[in-house]
């Protein structure tokens, strides 16, 4: 199923997306500046995250202390989460012509718990939809790399949330599942650039997708 699109809004809206540990932070922040640099209003936000509710739903959907948390907990919680952010921050920036730039968004769902815990894409996009209105990043950009490779980075940090401790089978599944999704809709929205480079070549890379998007 693909998702319902519904870009009315004058804005722009633009996600990056991968595994752990492929750069989807520092990217997202590298971005935003080159945008505003060029003269474009930007909000930026993470999932889960972005305002005081979702803020506190990520504390607990994320923490490492809860190990015993089943999917279908972990699946309405990020829908929670993401239904607040959207009605909250992304649709009225949209509706403002503003550019959002999200650390993931609903396509995340789609993989971890649609396709790799088993809910299914129907189910998972189905609850997208009322979550975000039906709204669909215009972009998608995906950060891919070899799993060990973004669990290293990940480990050589003090940030491993509970996603982070799932096995390497796991983050292997999730990364070909992001795989699978880019290919299926390669020259619609999504866009796959190869995250193991240095962070400056994949920079480069995700502006120069950006640009042609925005024709800047």
């Amino acid at each position: 199923m693909q998702p319902s699109t519904n870009h009315s809004q004058p804005g722009f809206l633009i996600a990056l997306e991968g595994g752990e540990g492929v750069g989807k932070t520092v990217q997202a922040g590298l971005l935003m500046k080159r945008l505003q640099a060029a003269g474009k209003d930007v909000v930026a936000v993470r999932e889960p995250g972005g305002t005081v509710i979702s803020e506190q739903i990520r504390a607990v959907v994320l923490s490492a202390k809860n190990t015993g948390m089943k999917d279908t907990t972990e699946v309405l919680l990020f829908q929670a989460a993401r239904a607040q952010i959207y009605r909250e921050v992304v649709i009225p920036a949209l509706e403002e012509g503003k550019i959002v730039l999200m650390d993931r968004s609903r396509d995340s769902s789609v993989v971890y718990q649609g396709m790799v815990r088993g809910f299914g894409r129907e189910l998972i996009e189905q609850l997208n939809d009322i979550s975000t209105k039906k709204t669909v990043p215009n972009l998608t950009i995906l950060l891919d790399a070899p799993v060990e490779v973004g669990l290293k980075r990940r480990n050589g940090t003090a940030k491993v949330d509970r996603l982070d401790m799932q096995n390497d089978g796991f983050h292997q599944k999730v990364r070909e599942a992001y795989v699978q999704l880019a290919k299926e809709n390669k020259g619609e929205r999504w866009v796959m650039i190869d995250a193991n480079k240095p962070v400056t070549d994949v920079e480069q890379a995700v502006w120069q997708t950006v640009e042609e998007k925005l024709g800047l």
